[in-house]
């Protein structure tokens, strides 16, 4: 049977930084609009709800009582699962008649609830959240403010639209991972990251080839003014420096070739 084509989103938008119950309004939102032009698989970046914590790789080690302050508003405003923020994207995705994948910081609702996870979560087209990745190995300083996952999380989950997976950001660069995706028969990878540029795009068309399948990839696109003046790691940026996420998302053939992007 010939597959019948379908329109996909890759979402490169600001969160509302570190405010949960807005950046949920503004993904809703977003949702809406996505489906409203078609869109049966919306993909969001890395992170989205309620920020990515870039502040880990500016600030300085030492800064222990800045970078305390910054983790605990991100404990405050993270998702827990399930909760009326799942509930709300869920609504989003059945109003929108569209499967969902969105990154957020995930806070543990099975134990102490004072741990974060770097997190993906699946929503299907009737709005039932279905899947949860937590993002294996966190990346250098991420390890300020996320927990390791684990292996139990990893998976290709049969759909309407075809067998999908979710990889976030660095995990690409982890061979048995993406093997494992591969022998599960992936036919759509999502990569959900806050990288952007060279050599990114590059390894996202070696995965597409790699594996012969669709890739999306969706990043954050996040200027400096995104981040509200109250938080003083904005000075440390370079002065005159608009962009501090360009975006880069790309939607990416088995062949390796650019559908869509990158933006």
């Amino acid at each position: 049977m010939k597959p019948i084509p379908f329109k996909v989103a890759a979402v490169q938008h600001a969160p509302v930084f570190l405010d949960r119950d807005a950046t949920i309004d503004k993904a809703c939102a977003l949702i809406g609009e996505a489906g409203r032009m078609g869109a049966k698989l919306i993909v969001f970046p890395e992170a989205f709800v309620p920020a990515y914590p870039d502040w880990v790789w500016v600030l300085p080690a030492r800064e222990r009582a800045a970078l305390s302050a910054l983790y605990g508003e991100l404990v405050r405003n993270a998702v827990t699962v399930p909760s009326v923020a799942t509930e709300r994207l869920g609504q989003a995705a059945r109003q929108a008649g569209a499967q969902v994948v969105i990154g957020v910081n995930e806070r543990n609702a099975e134990a102490s609830g004072a741990s974060l996870y770097n997190s993906l979560l699946f929503f299907d087209a009737d709005g039932k959240l279905y899947a949860r990745h937590r993002k294996l190995i966190p990346t250098g300083g991420e390890r300020l403010v996320w927990a390791q996952g684990d292996g139990s999380t990893l998976a290709v989950h049969a759909t309407p639209l075809g067998r999908m997976c979710g990889v976030i950001c660095w995990e690409n660069y982890m061979p048995l991972t993406r093997y494992a995706m591969y022998a599960w028969g992936a036919q759509l990878y999502i990569a959900a990251t806050w990288d952007r540029g060279e050599p990114w795009l590059s390894t996202l068309r070696h995965i597409a080839r790699e594996g012969r399948v669709f890739v999306i990839g969706s990043c954050m696109a996040l200027r400096h003014d995104d981040i509200p003046s109250r938080y003083d790691f904005r000075r440390l940026y370079p002065p005159g420096r608009d962009w501090i996420n360009a975006g880069d998302s790309a939607v990416i053939n088995p062949d390796g070739a650019f559908v869509a992007g990158p933006l």
